[in-house]
């Protein structure tokens, strides 16, 4: 088994963040994963994005060239990636933020509504945990509960009160709108 995802949006959007649970997800259940933030301009406004590659064997190279799993935020970041998606690949897309037409080949793409979801919830930042939740139900790759427990270890002293929020968002996702 070997899954290569790239997550993609604005910088503040959790991209990092996302992609940071997933590896140590993986970790936790013993696999093999690499990480690589990509920060660019994001301070400024631009794309942010992270790999993770997760595989049942060593990785030779952390690099991807297309990925198994795109999650993407806004549309910039639809624009560069979707292209970067192999053909059958699953694409986790924030309807709430991109408008755009299917690529030219075949892909599950998912239209989720991320940013709507997270309004909903009352903050704003648990668009990437409602993605988690879709992509945890689409490729039952990682456990449920190890996402959880995982989210819980690396949730720093000072944003402990944003927990349950994120664990609802997580569910959310998993559970479908």
């Amino acid at each position: 088994m070997r899954e290569e995802i790239i997550c993609a949006g604005f910088g503040g959007q959790g991209v990092m963040l996302l992609g940071r649970v997933i590896a140590q997800a993986a970790l936790k259940e013993n696999r093999h994963v690499t990480w690589i933030p990509s920060y660019g301009a994001a301070m400024r406004g631009g794309c942010a994005f992270c790999t993770v590659v997760i595989s049942d064997r060593e990785i030779a190279s952390p690099y991807v060239d297309k990925c198994d799993t795109l999650f993407v935020f806004n549309q910039p970041s639809w624009d560069k990636f979707k292209a970067k998606v192999r053909k059958g690949g699953l694409v986790l897309f924030n309807s709430s933020l991109i408008k755009a037409q299917q690529p030219p080949r075949q892909l599950r793409i998912r239209k989720l509504p991320f940013t709507e979801t997270a309004f909903s919830l009352g903050e704003v930042r648990v668009a990437n945990m409602a993605a988690l939740g879709a992509f945890l139900k689409e490729k039952n790759i990682l456990k449920y509960k190890t996402v959880l427990d995982v989210f819980s270890e690396i949730t720093p002293r000072h944003k402990l009160h944003l927990l349950e929020v994120n664990k609802k968002a997580l569910e959310k996702g998993y559970r479908g709108w």
